[in-house]
């Protein structure tokens, strides 16, 4: 039986890694080509069914993608695209729960209201993934990735806080809309306390007891799932917990890791946030089998109509919460300017969903309290698979196409005068070190020298970059040529390397070491 299950996950995998690589090959975002073919391989006749459980999903997959996506992401972006967020992670998953419980309590017979909304918590939060790697590699304002991605931060805590009460009221016939409110305002309040208590206590052991590379990088891995299931155990917010102890050590990283520990890290998270994403992508196309069974009550013609008439519903609400939001928040504060419009569109068809929203609904229990079957349960299963299906594929496949028909384009001009700058200020720092603390060897060792050279030109470039003085057409003429002569010696001196290999004469030690300082010039040299 273990085997057997570590036969199919391994298969799995690397059916993730070679997926991938025709998506790199198609040009098409891997979740939504993983996603496709997880459809197509789960009705192959004698495939076996692969059934997603909604608790290794919560606890396995959703801590370190979370705390991946709190890392990477900049605490004073995010901090200045509150409002924004604000907005779309808690107003606009209210807005279309109330949206979507109201036209499928009017469009399917005999549908609860209790039902509408469990239906609208369950598909109202876009993925944490799907519009950051859809977006990746495109090149689209600064200002709406901040927001898509502090959207797809918060949004799943409010959307499962909403699941959970519309649940409740789904089994018990009960629901208290103002204890409802304060419930909520505490589950995600103390989810954010654990969050940073437990960020603190870490930040305590990375920074002032004596880790290495390798255990820090471990209890980087540790730490989501440290943060989860505390503030869950207590039926606190594991989401809010994750985001907010993610988001704290992120901003104090420099503070607490060496150069190596960051590196050693960044490259395990890469690998594991990948394959992670990947299993979860296609897990979900392979749940249609598992999801059709038991809706022979309903016409083949019914369940298409129900769920694209709920899904075309997710998408319109969207984009009409993010254009009245925009309007809204500029006339409640004149100091807050208003994105384009076409931006804004952006952000209103990149609301693809994903994971979260097929977990929650296979957590729906089989049964109501009174032993009775839950109602509907086999058509919320359809519908969220259909949303997602209709999100994650149509919106994310045309997304590259309207960025092009709409002409949206990254607005580089503050980030390069930005980067001008910080290349001016670290150069001045390293040459007035050097001036200060070794004056006799700049006059009398030619290496001191030739390094003093090299920042005073550093800083004289950046000086008439800033000025406007340095043409234009200088840059791409020499430093391309000059990057790849230095591409070509990193080229040049690795291949020697593999000839001192097989002669067989050298430490296969100091081999390794020499090539992975090679890996790193490259590495700096390809950024």
């Amino acid at each position: 039986m273990i085997q057997e299950n570590l036969l199919l996950i391994v298969s799995l995998l690397f059916a993730v890694s070679m997926l991938s690589m025709l998506s790199e090959k198609l040009k098409i975002s891997y979740p939504i080509f993983l996603v496709i073919m997880g459809l197509l391989i789960g009705i192959i006749p004698g495939i076996p069914h692969v059934s997603l459980h909604p608790d290794i999903v919560f606890l396995l997959f959703l801590p370190p993608i979370l705390y991946a996506a709190a890392w990477n992401t900049s605490w004073r972006d995010f901090w200045a695209a509150r409002r924004s967020i604000s907005m779309l992670a808690f107003g606009l998953v209210f807005f279309t729960s109330t949206a979507v419980a109201l036209i499928a309590h009017w469009l399917i017979p005999d549908f609860p209201l209790a039902l509408g909304f469990l239906l609208g918590g369950i598909i109202s939060p876009p993925d944490a993934v799907a519009a950051t790697s859809v977006l990746q590699g495109i090149k689209v304002p600064k200002r709406v990735v901040t927001i898509l991605e502090g959207e797809s931060l918060i949004n799943d805590a409010s959307s499962l806080i909403v699941f959970r009460f519309a649940l409740a009221a789904a089994l018990t016939g009960q629901f208290t809309f103002a204890k409802a409110t304060t419930d909520f305002f505490m589950v995600a309040g103390l989810g954010i306390a654990i969050g940073l208590g437990i960020a603190n206590v870490l930040y305590f052991v990375h920074k002032f007891l004596p880790t290495t590379p390798s255990i820090d990088t471990s209890l980087t891995i540790i730490s989501p799932y440290l943060m989860y299931i505390a503030a869950e155990h207590y039926h606190f917010s594991g989401v809010m917990a994750v985001v907010s102890g993610g988001l704290f050590l992120s901003f104090r990283s420099h503070e607490i890791f060496t150069y190596n520990s960051r590196i050693q890290a960044y490259s395990v998270w890469e690998a594991l946030i990948f394959m992670l994403n990947g299993l979860v992508f296609i897990l979900i196309g392979l749940q249609l089998p598992q999801i059709i069974t038991g809706l022979e009550q309903y016409t083949i013609i019914e369940l298409v109509f129900y769920a694209l008439i709920i899904s075309v519903v997710t998408v319109v609400v969207r984009i009409v919460w993010v254009f009245s939001g925009a309007y809204l928040s500029c006339r409640l504060s004149k100091k807050e300017k208003r994105m384009k419009w076409e931006n804004e569109f952006l952000i209103a068809w990149s609301g693809m969903r994903g994971v979260v929203s097929l977990a929650s609904a296979l957590a729906v229990p089989l049964t109501l309290t009174n032993g009775l079957a839950f109602p509907h349960r086999d058509l919320l299963l359809f519908i969220t698979f259909v949303v997602i299906l209709f999100t994650l594929v149509f919106q994310g496949l045309s997304l590259t196409s309207i960025i092009k028909w709409l002409d949206i384009k990254e607005e580089e001009g503050d980030d390069k005068e930005q980067e001008i700058v910080i290349r001016l200020r670290l150069a001045e720092a390293a040459l007035n070190h050097l001036q200060t603390n070794y004056p006799d060897e700049l006059n009398s060792i030619d290496a001191y020298t030739r390094i003093k050279d090299r920042y005073e030109r550093m800083v004289d470039i950046a000086n008439r970059k800033l000025l406007k003085e340095e043409k234009e057409v200088a840059t791409p003429h020499f430093l391309p040529k000059y990057r790849r002569m230095l591409l070509e010696l990193v080229a040049i001196r690795r291949s020697e390397l593999y000839k001192l290999r097989n002669e067989k004469h050298y430490s296969d030690e100091l081999l390794r070491n020499k090539e992975y300082e090679l890996d790193l010039e490259e590495a700096r040299l390809n950024e």
